[in-house]
């Protein structure tokens, strides 16, 4: 079997898409879209799809964007090779252009990315991994490639390197609010909603903001029983962690770093010209404001 059938499995998933959209979004914001936009957004999806790939490999999650996943549905083996394969083409499709500069930053986002899961990873089940620790991590494992969009579509609309910059700079304060607002899905969520499996962070000893903000906030004792169940996870205590959570507000901390990350997205955004595309991209934020103001109603 070709690679074929793996690729249509994996890209008729559906998604938010939010990054190619952030490129689209981006290069309205400071110019007009061009057919490199489309190659630039097309090689960035991929890339996150790679990872998304990988990510469940790592976390043995069983159920993404609503269907099994390509490593329950295949093995962890074909998965593993198969966003090797993705990566590779995104870089093919990169190198495609007629300046380096494309390929250069989406090898090195693609570094950056891989080293953020990595840190994370070598820090599983870590009391001392602290908030700053954990905002480093968003910064290279999600927001980098909202930051990759934001500053190729800015790029590639004949943006001056300030524009440039300050399109990065917006990608990264709204990358590190979706993944905060994701992390609170995991534990606050329901899985038919998000179309994936959650509580994998725990299941893989992530200390995620909402367990860290209870775990500094909590009375020694309930702070010790907080760790305890996190070292020694069981999918069966899940009821007895969330009260926790409950209890110390952790859900409620956690959506006010969303919402202050989105206020300094906004901040950036008042910076580039005033166009329609500025926006379009200020709406994003309203958008990923009404999502936690959802997930606060469920939770």
């Amino acid at each position: 079997m070709e690679i074929g059938p793996y690729a249509e499995y994996a890209l008729a998933g559906g998604g938010k898409h939010l990054r190619p959209a952030l490129v689209a979004l981006s290069a309205n914001a400071l110019g007009k879209t061009n057919e490199a936009h489309i190659t630039a957004a097309v090689i960035i999806e991929m890339v996150h799809l790679a990872t998304l790939v990988h990510d469940d490999v790592m976390d043995e999650g069983r159920i993404r964007r609503g269907k099994p996943t390509l490593a329950a549905q295949w093995g962890n083996e074909v998965a593993v090779l198969f966003g090797d394969c993705l990566f590779a083409q995104a870089l093919k499709l990169a190198a495609g252009f007629p300046t380096p500069e494309i390929c250069r930053a989406v090898a090195m986002s693609t570094k950056t990315v891989c080293s953020g899961e990595i840190l994370q990873t070598q820090h599983r089940k870590d009391f001392q991994f602290s908030r700053d620790d954990y905002f480093r991590v968003l910064e290279m494992k999600t927001a980098e490639l909202f930051a990759l969009s934001s500053d190729l579509g800015a790029y590639l609309s004949g943006a001056t390197p300030a524009q440039r910059n300050g399109a990065r700079q917006f990608g990264l304060a709204f990358g590190t609010a979706y993944q905060v607002y994701d992390d609170c899905v995991d534990l606050f969520g329901s899985e038919s909603a998000a179309g994936k499996s959650l509580g994998t962070d725990l299941a893989k000893g992530k200390l995620t903001l909402p367990v860290m903000l209870a775990r500094e906030r909590a009375t020694a004792q309930d702070r010790a029983r907080l760790e305890r169940l996190v070292q020694n996870w069981d999918q069966g205590a899940f009821a007895e962690l969330l009260s926790i959570l409950t209890q110390y507000d952790a859900l409620q901390g956690a959506v006010e770093s969303v919402h202050e990350n989105l206020e300094k997205a906004r901040q950036i955004l008042r910076a580039l010209p005033e166009t329609h595309g500025r926006e379009h991209l200020l709406a994003l934020t309203k958008y990923l404001a009404r999502q936690v103001s959802g997930l606060i109603v469920c939770g």
